[in-house]
């Protein structure tokens, strides 16, 4: 057996800097943030929130300020409840000393369009959202969502993933941070388009009945490469990119 094995051992903590040194990247990148339990359910009780603290809603945050785009599927936001996307000021400050904006840009991928304007997600939102959906997509959603959205057509019959993320680009999005749900991810992993996973994983053990982190076509198994480990009151902060 060639294999080798190490032993994570328990370092200093790490300061704000030091996070943001430790996730920041240059460049277009299609960044995957997700939490887990131990035996791999995507949620409690119905919801992600069930499986996170204190030190994954800090690293959550903190791959928000780092992203140009937050993605998301429709899904997601609904069963969420996703407000607007908002940061506080010091984080805001730090956007700006980057030169970037004040805020991400929420963007939203629905093939139904079958989304509330009202949401605060949308009419909450310091910067105009994005909603992205194909050809077929009901026209009178389209125009109830033209007032808070800008709504892009990709696709004839289904979401163009590629293109998609091509058009985003063109629009100063390069760093898109993706957060479900496992549809949306499943359907990027499926077409190659996941540069970065990172994963917590929370100390609970939940039982049968919650689903994975992925879900929808199958494609290929794809190599990743690890590139850290944190840990925090039991919670362990993955992160997996490209090799």
């Amino acid at each position: 057996m060639s294999a080798s094995l190490s032993r994570l051992e328990p370092g200093p903590a790490l300061d704000d800097a030091a996070l943001v040194g430790l996730y920041r990247t240059d460049g277009p990148l299609t960044r995957v943030n997700f939490v887990t339990s131990v035996d791999g359910a995507v949620e409690l009780d119905g919801f992600s929130a069930g499986l996170s603290g204190v030190p994954d809603k800090k690293v959550f945050g903190l791959l928000r300020m780092l992203c140009d785009g937050l993605v998301v599927g429709a899904g997601t936001l609904r069963h969420e409840g996703y407000r607007a996307v908002r940061l506080n000021p010091e984080r805001r400050a730090w956007r700006r000393e980057q030169g970037l904006t004040e805020y991400p840009t929420l963007v939203v991928f629905s093939g139904t369009l079958d989304l509330n304007p009202g949401q605060a997600a949308f009419a909450d939102a310091p910067v105009r959202p994005i909603v992205v959906t194909h050809g077929l997509a009901p026209s009178d959603r389209r125009r109830a969502l033209s007032g808070v959205a800008e709504v892009l057509t990709i696709g004839d019959e289904t979401v163009d993933l590629a293109e998609a993320l091509v058009r985003l680009r063109e629009r100063g999005l390069a760093h898109l941070l993706c957060e479900g749900g496992p549809h949306l991810f499943g359907s990027l992993a499926a077409a190659d388009l996941v540069d970065e996973v990172c994963l917590t994983v929370s100390p609970l053990v939940t039982g049968p009945g919650a689903g994975r982190i992925t879900a929808g076509p199958a494609g290929p198994p794809k190599g990743m490469a690890l590139r850290h480990v944190l840990e925090s009151e039991g919670s362990l902060f993955l992160r997996y990119t490209r090799p």
